[in-house]
């Protein structure tokens, strides 16, 4: 027997005798708790011998609940009694502490210096200017619309990423909304539909089209023009986003089990409250790269010439120029695309898609940006950067590798409330943020965390505009990605863009004057690309790896 199991039985035994013995003898307070002590557990433990299905209680009776109550604030007393500032994923406490200093309009400054290793490999930096500048006002938003887009809409280069009601609650959608409203930025609805909570405070919206067509599909689940008009007509409704993958989860769906699905959800999502909510891994109207551009051009019309883009992480990039070659061919291009990175994740996702899955935020806006600038595109399309900003340097990254503006979502939630308790999947979020329990959900004051939605706008796009000035420039447009340093394994800083070959203008088309020589990987991923389907088998690896195989310590490497 294990030791707690000797103490079981001791205490079931010799323990009940002597709480009867004492309680019959004289009968107290303390004498009465004994016993209600001891025959508690006597029958927990009881239970836990005989019929329990964990191997912990079976061997330790009673004490291993002790465990099971220790592990579910592990997170909490990890961050709060054991981790530093700088080792926590996947935000650390300083990440977390000035997203709360900035929504709170307090200090945001620190003492004594850095707590990060400047030497430590691929850590980004800055060189700046003895000459540093002031940003003019007038570089301070970004016009999203093409040439096809008949209500441009002007934008600020910090707004609030994709985040449904449902997954989030309905006073977390009004602070959000509300905030976004004060700020002057947009509110990304995510793929839950438009709710009366989006619209109740008036701030502008980017309405998401998820996989599952929630707000504008008929009972089959089918698009639905006439649903899809009416809502893209909405004053608040400012441009519409078609979601074909996100970072956390690329390439997978959802389901909502029909027992989380209220009549308000439901009404909604234009879905049944008798049946599981599916979003498929694909949209059923984009599943080549050429029906992804009809989509767009129709949103567009039916929206009245409103901005259309797409969402996407990006995974293969021989398939986003797939996508590059269908609007060469067809004529027609989004006004934006909207590049998440597998670091993001506001929903809940398999362990192994968060973790493997996708290209980080910086490479995919690196790719997208010189596919599109190589095919002759980059004036006609915005990129919108979507994965993981906490601070005005993450913005500024960002910017610099391709991006013309940037949404953020966990930080937002922080601004909120949010404490990085992780249980945004149980329903049970300590900060009544991502929950639908109406209880929790009141937690959330919306004029007061509107209010500091707004601070951490203001001042993280301060911040921001002060960090293009000391590098020397006036206009954020005028960042570059070899303005952004990384240490390598050997000490040396390089600009990031030497990861991957940049590309010149039209040097994919062939028409360029200087008629550069395209290095790989980029003419190999031209050369696979096919505007009639999405899917690219990259070969080249494998094909290379085989014939790289000689020995079984080949095979082991």
């Amino acid at each position: 027997m294990t030791i707690m199991q000797i103490v079981y039985w001791l205490i079931a035994s010799i323990g009940n005798l002597i709480s009867l013995y004492l309680v019959n003898e004289h009968v107290s307070y303390f004498h009465s708790s004994l016993l209600v002590f001891t025959l508690t557990y006597t029958i927990v433990g009881f239970y836990d011998l005989k019929f329990s299905p964990h191997n912990l209680n079976r061997l330790y009776p009673v004490v291993a609940y002790i465990r099971y109550f220790l592990e579910s604030f592990r997170t909490e007393i990890q961050q709060y009694f054991i981790a530093n500032n700088t080792e926590e994923y996947p935000f650390n406490r300083e990440q977390r502490s000035l997203v709360y200093q900035r929504a709170k309009n307090i200090r945001d400054t620190i003492a004594f210096g850095t707590q990060r290793n400047l030497l430590e490999d691929n850590y980004l930096s800055l060189w700046h200017s003895l000459s540093p500048k002031t940003v003019k006002d007038d570089a301070k938003s970004v016009i999203i619309g093409g040439p096809d887009c008949l209500k441009p809409y002007t934008a600020s280069y910090l707004n609030i990423s994709a985040m449904s009601f449902g997954a989030l609650s309905s006073n977390a959608i009004e602070a959000l909304n509300l905030g976004a409203k004060k700020a002057g930025c947009y509110h990304n609805t995510g793929e839950g539909g438009v709710s009366s909570y989006h619209l109740k405070h008036g701030g502008d919206l980017v309405w998401q089209i998820g996989t599952g067509l929630f707000g504008c599909r008929d009972s089959a689940g089918n698009f639905d023009p006439s649903l899809f008009s009416i809502t893209a007509m909405l004053p608040s409704i400012k441009m519409i986003e078609i979601k074909l993958s996100q970072g956390a989860k690329p390439g997978h769906g959802g389901v909502l089990p029909k027992a989380k699905i209220t009549q308000e959800i439901a009404n909604i999502r234009h879905i049944s409250m008798t049946e599981d909510c599916v979003s498929p891994a694909t949209n059923p109207e984009c599943r080549t790269p050429v029906e992804l551009l009809n989509f767009v051009k129709q949103l567009r019309d039916l929206s009245g010439g409103k901005p259309v883009g797409f969402k996407l992480c990006i995974g293969n990039p021989a398939e986003f120029l797939s996508l590059c070659k269908a609007m060469l061919e067809t004529g027609i291009t989004p006004d934006f695309i909207t590049v998440d990175g597998a670091e993001g994740g506001t929903g809940a996702a398999p362990v192994e898609f968060s973790n493997h899955l996708g290209m980080m935020c910086l490479e995919g806006i690196y790719i997208v940006h010189n596919a599109l600038a190589g095919v002759g595109l980059r004036d006609k399309v915005r990129i919108i950067a979507s994965g993981k900003t906490a601070s005005s340097f993450d913005l500024l990254t960002k910017i610099a590798v391709g991006a013309d503006c940037v949404n953020a979502a966990r930080t937002m939630m922080m601004a909120v409330g949010c404490v990085q308790s992780r249980h945004c999947n149980t329903n049970l979020c300590p900060t009544g943020i991502a929950t639908q329990d109406p209880a929790r959900a009141k937690a959330v004051d919306v004029p007061l965390k509107s209010e500091r939605v707004k601070n951490f706008h203001h001042n993280t796009l301060k911040s921001f505009y002060e960090l293009v000035g000391s590098i020397g420039l006036e206009n954020p447009d005028d960042l570059m990605p070899h303005m952004i340093k990384r240490r390598t394994s050997n000490g040396l800083l390089m600009p990031v863009s030497t990861l991957v070959p940049s590309l010149s203008t039209n040097v994919l088309l062939g028409t360029n004057d200087d008629q550069q020589i395209l290095a790989e990987p980029w003419l190999l991923w031209w050369k696979q690309s096919n505007a009639d389907s999405f899917y690219v088998y990259d070969h080249k690896i494998i094909h290379t790896s085989a014939m790289n195989i000689e020995t079984p310590q080949d095979i082991q490497h």
